[in-house]
């Protein structure tokens, strides 16, 4: 069967990873001892991990010359990167600082993936077919304006508000279908503090989604109107937990685009994050699809 179309319009950015000792003080300077170079942003990984889940997927965004590498990284595992804009200045960046117990201090450096204008999401949204979905996170510029005309063309929208800051506190997020939080955003969105709660409190507030409380080894707690899901996550020996929240949404979208149930989606999203969770790395982690599975 055809996935219908997912549109991301997500964050692109190259992640510059320096292995430390320790974490450097206000005032210090030491020598790394490795530095590696990634494809990285939420959006990014979002996109892989639709693809190697099965979706048909279209990313849309933005980079500076720099970052052409990170299409040829898309592109590599048959996202659709036509609708991504090449600008003057910088692409984003991470300066990421990882110390020997595997804790982490990140500087982030949005570049492109703040210059995104409404114009170019209306280019993006363009030729994009009625009951198709736009995907969204929290670290482009136009997510708000993007949601507004993804709905008025009569597309589904999916909104992962990550990193939560006071813009997303402003969205729109009564129009979207599909809200994916972890509990720390929920709590922040909802005013409560308990899974469940946050769960249902979200779904008081937006009765026609899909509401996703993501609580890392513990699993998600999904909740549609009356309809409310609990999935444990399997346990597993934990390497790197980067992405694993980014790969979770994009198995459990893709297997809702495929007609999976609730149920269904949800427990092969998790054995996806459990997957990637095992592994080093970004969208490096993100498990194809027949390591996962069905439901």
């Amino acid at each position: 069967m055809s996935h219908p179309t997912v549109v991301n319009l997500g964050s692109l950015n190259i992640d510059r990873v320096f292995r430390v000792a320790h974490i450097a003080a206000p005032g210090e300077t030491i020598a790394a001892e490795s530095l590696e170079v990634f494809a990285g942003g939420k959006g990014l990984n979002q996109s892989i991990a639709l693809a190697r889940a099965g979706a048909r997927v279209y990313h849309a965004g933005k980079i500076g010359p720099d970052g052409g590498w990170l299409l040829d990284k898309l592109a590599a595992d048959g996202v659709d990167v036509r609708r991504v804009q090449v600008g003057d200045g910088p692409t984003g960046q991470a300066i990421i600082q990882v110390d020997r117990a595997g804790e982490n201090s990140i500087l982030l450096w949005p570049g492109a993936n703040a210059e995104i204008t409404p114009e170019e999401v209306d280019a993006a949204l363009s030729d994009v077919p009625r009951g198709a979905w736009l995907l969204v996170q929290n670290e482009t510029s136009s997510v708000d304006y993007a949601i507004r005309r993804a709905k008025g063309l009569g597309l589904h929208v999916a909104c992962n508000p990550a990193p939560l800051d006071d813009r997303a506190a402003n969205y729109s997020l009564d129009l979207v279908d599909l809200l994916c939080v972890n509990q720390i955003e929920g709590r922040a969105l909802s005013g409560r503090d308990a899974p469940d709660d946050i769960a249902a409190a979200l779904a008081e507030r937006l009765p026609r989604a899909e509401v996703l409380v993501t609580l890392g080894a513990a699993g998600v707690v999904y909740r549609q109107g009356s309809l409310a899901l609990a999935e444990p996550a399997p346990q597993v020996a934990v390497c790197d937990t980067t992405a694993a929240g980014d790969t979770f949404l994009g198995y459990f979208l893709a297997g809702r685009l495929a007609g999976d149930d609730p149920r269904r989606a949800l427990a092969r999203a998790c054995r996806a994050a459990a997957l990637a969770v095992t592994r080093r790395g970004a969208s490096d982690s993100i498990p194809q699809a027949a390591e996962v599975g069905g439901g």
